[in-house]
């Protein structure tokens, strides 16, 4: 299985002078990559490949001496970069999607490379000793795993101008592990990121909507002269706060899906078209904000680790079925209760997430002859308290 590891680099000025000359460097071959592509289809009816463009390279060093200071395979991942953007581009076509017809990046707009097969090694000193750069030193704040292969390396900088790199690596399989915990449905919300079909939720903190500092920046921005020295300085305030909402919704997201993967066999979520959901302009802040695709995501490799698996069911319904007696309740969004008077000539009452999380663990256990492995469900008494409790994740 592959999995990524990123560690924080602090590169010498000299080395940061350096990788610095490279991205722009790449990025003038990316546009020019681009435009030469652009101009023979549209005025010569020639389409210019990938291979094409690579055996220009040596070419291309010899016109302009400075890109002798880049790495070879890095200046072919430039032009892999250009033909991944136009296949992306026909896949579009093909689709009836929306075309995105390939940019040019411009300053600032090109911010990664990557080494895909060789010229990086990890040093005995833990120092990353990185070809036409030299050695720079990592945060090695933990181990790549033994027997672990290392596919790929990619140098970012990002919005605040840190540095960071990023290694793909194989992860040897480990033995697979016996998981006899109960399964669970989950619910994801804006009121309450996750309601577990158990009683239990986590709490939504709104990171975005909560800080304040963001929005005061955004307005100081917004008041700058573009291009200005004083423009630049406050975006750059700006995205350190964007920086940290992200690592505060990441560090939540980490910890929930942890304690998920730990102390459940099967996690059973919607499956969800966030894409579709987000248009509605009331809403789409708060689910951007929320994150649940990041949630699914995070819990199915934690899930794979642990022995245990990621169900993604059918949404149509959840909310407006009965969890006990499965007719169906119909509601609004803003009615947060669901009342059934169909089970058993009594009064069905309880937290329409929960009630929705039981409908998709019910969904999930249903599809144990489709291939899903046979798991303990979780009690799912009617009878049974439907005060939520909240988990702790600090």
């Amino acid at each position: 299985m592959q999995r990524a590891y990123k560690y924080k680099i602090e590169p010498s000025r000299a080395q940061q002078q350096r990788f610095i000359d490279s991205l722009n460097l790449c990025r003038r071959l990316y546009n020019a990559c681009l435009e030469q592509r652009k101009i023979a289809y549209r005025g010569h009816g020639i389409s210019v490949t990938k291979y094409d463009q690579i055996k220009q390279l040596p070419y291309i060093k010899t016109e302009m001496p400075e890109y002798r200071l880049v790495y070879s395979q890095v200046l072919q991942n430039v032009v892999d970069r250009v033909d991944k953007a136009f296949q992306g581009f026909f896949r579009r076509c093909k689709r009836g999607e929306k075309p995105g017809y390939p940019r040019f990046r411009g300053r600032y707009r090109y911010d990664s490379i990557t080494y895909p097969q060789s010229g990086f090694y990890i040093d005995d000193d833990e120092r990353l000793n990185i070809s036409k750069i030299g050695k720079v030193r990592i945060r090695y704040h933990r181990p790549i795993p033994d027997g672990a292969i290392i596919k790929t390396m990619t140098i970012r900088r990002d919005a605040v101008m840190d540095w960071w790199v990023s290694f793909t690596v194989d992860v040897p399989e480990s033995k697979p592990i016996i998981n006899k915990k109960p399964a669970v449905g989950i619910d994801v919300g804006i009121e309450k990121l996750a309601t577990l079909s158990d009683g239990n939720y986590f709490e939504n903190p709104r990171w975005l909507r909560s800080e304040n500092r963001v929005k005061k920046l955004q307005r100081r921005v917004s008041k700058k002269a573009r291009g200005s020295n004083n423009r630049r300085k406050v975006t750059l305030k700006l995205a350190r706060a964007h920086r940290k909402v992200e690592r505060q919704r990441s560090d939540y997201l980490h910890k929930a899906s942890r304690h998920l993967a730990d102390n459940y066999g099967v996690i059973a979520f919607e499956n969800l078209t966030i894409k579709n959901m987000s248009k509605n302009h009331h809403l789409a802040r708060s689910i951007m904000d929320a994150s649940w695709h990041r949630l699914v995501q995070m819990t199915q490799y934690k899930a794979e680790e642990a022995g245990g698996s990621v169900v993604l069911v059918d949404p149509k319904g959840t909310s407006q079925i009965c969890s006990v007696c499965g007719r169906e309740v119909r509601k609004s969004l803003s009615t947060r209760i669901h009342v059934c008077l169909h089970s058993n000539d009594n009064i069905f009452s309880i937290d329409r997430d929960l009630n929705a999380a039981r409908n998709i663990l019910n969904r999930a256990q249903e599809m144990v002859g489709q291939g899903m492995p046979d798991v303990k469900p979780v009690e799912n008494n009617a009878t049974a308290d439907t005060k939520l409790y909240r988990l702790c994740i600090t």
